[in-house]
């Protein structure tokens, strides 16, 4: 696996594989690497001839207060795992490749993004829509990879892709867990062990909430049980609500729903989704 941190360098790669007829994918992602991820270099290699991964611990999505010192880095760690995964390219810029002095520009992505994690976390996906527009008009792929663990992310990626043409297919990649249910995150390494056993109570509650609510039961009662049996685990919690999958927008039983929810417990902020399988959902 080739590394490269100066852009003119990967241009020159990227061309040569386009002028070899080569489709490229892009899986973006902010190193301290895990299944999850692998699961994304997989289907990229499903996808394309030749896969790209960026590790960018990017700034402009962490608000204050948030854990951006500590965010975890392990770049050798993160190479021998690209490398045994088969990915073709790594390209790990750093800020001032990315965000050069007199950098003024920002994306923002309207209604999809104003909610949830946008509400919580502000400036976040302007954050996150910046960086991954400038990564795929550096990398220019066919197709990007994306985990669906990140529910309302990967709605803002594709709401910028449409909205801006920038004629590429976006993949949404299953949420990759543990065996005890709890989704894969770089940030679970915070997680003592008391707390990671506490932890699986966030896929647990949202499972019963789902199963409730295609059974037929009520909406409002399910989410309540949801938040109080997070609490009683320990967890803080943000919200748990559920969403149209296409929008975000307000749940219809008619239409695709997810159940999506964040919570901290012991400091550590955890996201989750699922599924609801509504009976007559089209």
């Amino acid at each position: 696996m080739q590394t490269i941190r100066q852009l003119l360098q990967l241009r020159e790669t990227i061309a040569a594989w386009r002028a070899a007829g080569l489709r490229v994918a892009l899986v973006p992602t902010m190193g301290a690497l895990h299944d999850g991820h692998m699961a994304l270099v997989d289907s990229a290699k499903r996808n394309a001839d030749r896969v790209v991964v960026s590790i960018f611990v990017n700034p402009r999505q962490f608000g204050e207060g948030e854990d951006l010192q500590r965010y975890p880095r392990r770049e050798q760690a993160d190479s021998r795992m690209l490398t045994e995964a088969g990915a073709d390219l790594l390209w790990m810029p750093d800020v001032d490749a990315m965000y050069p002095d007199g950098f003024d520009a920002n994306i923002h992505i309207g209604t999809v993004s104003e909610g949830y994690e946008g509400a919580h976390r502000p400036g976040h996906f302007d954050g996150v829509a910046t960086v991954v527009a400038k990564l795929f008009n550096q990398v220019r792929p066919d197709v990007a990879l994306f985990g669906e663990k990140d529910y309302q992310q990967l709605a803002v990626i594709r709401k910028m892709v449409t909205d801006l043409d920038f004629g590429i297919d976006i993949v949404g990649v299953p949420t990759q867990r543990e065996d005890d249910g709890l989704a894969l995150s770089s940030r679970n390494i915070y997680l003592i062990d008391e707390d990671r056993q506490a932890a699986v109570a966030l896929p647990r509650a949202l499972g019963v909430a789902a199963r409730d609510i295609a059974r037929g039961g009520d909406v409002e009662a399910a989410l309540a049980q949801a938040r109080e049996t997070l609490e009683k685990a320990g967890f803080e919690v943000d919200y748990v609500d559920i969403v149209r999958e296409s929008t975000l927008g307000p749940h219809d039983p008619e239409a695709p729903s997810r159940l999506i929810a964040a919570a901290k417990i012991a400091g550590t902020r955890l996201i989750d989704n699922i599924v609801v399988e509504m009976a007559d959902s089209q």
